[in-house]
């Protein structure tokens, strides 16, 4: 894997990289969605798989959309590279890699590493999945709990795929009443989304380098939490073509159904990065049938 630019300097920090000047590869969009299992958590939160299918189901009737595949696997990520080849991004919800009680799709549990890196096999895949990223220009999306890494190795991806990442005793992840407040207007991600305010726990306070490449694009406030304003979800236009997309919230499952702006904003964010246009006014989907039918393939 490359290595990862942790203190890449603010140069020319007026450029919005992040407004999808470079061009990426995918004309078409095949989306991979890899859900985390239901490991813990009441019933409606950290619904990984229910919170995937339900994007997946609403980017295939999206009204304004055309051309698009999904694909959701559960729990560990396929290892067989040709499940990647022709994926236009790839979408990660998941618990983190800091337990061996949870799982996240790409990465062991730390505790059974030595914090640094993987055995062979898990470190071909990862070389290979790195290598296809940047050859293809293949977008990566990551959501809420699946930001928070402990293996270096794994530290190292998200730092070249997405710019920035959530690190234990710095970073914050309350769970109150948002109000969430889109930043950087005319970016792709944020066209018809309009501010909104829920009941989430957004992942946040994040180890963000300066970076020209990152676009910033949600501020949430908490009502209560001392943490104050804090940068929710950011764009990242990598060097190769490709792109990367963060969003910190995404915890309780029944605000996908309820809140239009979240999910339209969820939506967006996926087919950015998947370096296909977001048409104007956003991502236009019907309203999600009931759970059954989201969830079944």
């Amino acid at each position: 894997m490359r290595l990862p630019r942790l203190f890449a300097p603010a140069l020319l920090t007026g450029l919005l990289f992040g407004f999808g000047t470079a061009p990426a590869s995918a004309q078409t969009g095949d989306v991979v969605f890899l859900a985390g299992p239901k490991d813990h958590g009441w019933p409606g939160r950290h619904e990984y798989e229910k919170d995937l299918r339900a994007l997946a189901w609403s980017l295939e009737h999206a009204t304004n959309l055309d051309d698009v595949t999904t694909r959701v696997y559960v729990g560990e990520a396929p290892r067989d590279l040709s499940v990647y080849e022709d994926a236009a991004v790839i979408v990660i919800n998941s618990s983190s890699d800091r337990t061996e009680r949870e799982t996240h799709p790409l990465f062991p549990p730390a505790p059974e590493t030595d914090y640094h890196g993987y055995d062979e096999e898990t470190t071909a895949f990862l070389d290979g999945l790195d290598s296809l990223i940047a050859e293809k220009n293949i977008g990566v999306v990551v959501l809420h709990y699946a930001t928070w890494v402990e293996n270096w190795r794994a530290r190292e991806a998200y730092m070249d795929w997405l710019g920035g990442m959530w690190v234990q005793i710095g970073s914050k992840n309350p769970t109150d009443t948002w109000t969430m407040t889109p930043q950087n207007t005319g970016h792709p991600i944020n066209y018809g989304v309009r501010p909104w305010t829920y009941r989430d726990e957004v992942f946040c306070r994040f180890f963000l380098p300066d970076d020209p490449r990152r676009t910033d694009l949600l501020l949430g406030t908490p009502a209560e939490h001392p943490v104050g304003p804090q940068i929710a979800s950011w764009a990242y236009q990598r060097d190769d073509g490709g792109r990367g997309f963060v969003m910190g919230g995404v915890d309780f499952h029944d605000n996908m159904r309820s809140v239009d702006d979240y999910r339209r904003f969820l939506l967006n964010g996926i087919v950015w990065a998947a370096g296909m246009d977001v048409p104007d006014g956003g991502v236009q989907a019907p309203a999600l049938p009931p759970d059954e039918t989201a969830e079944a393939d």
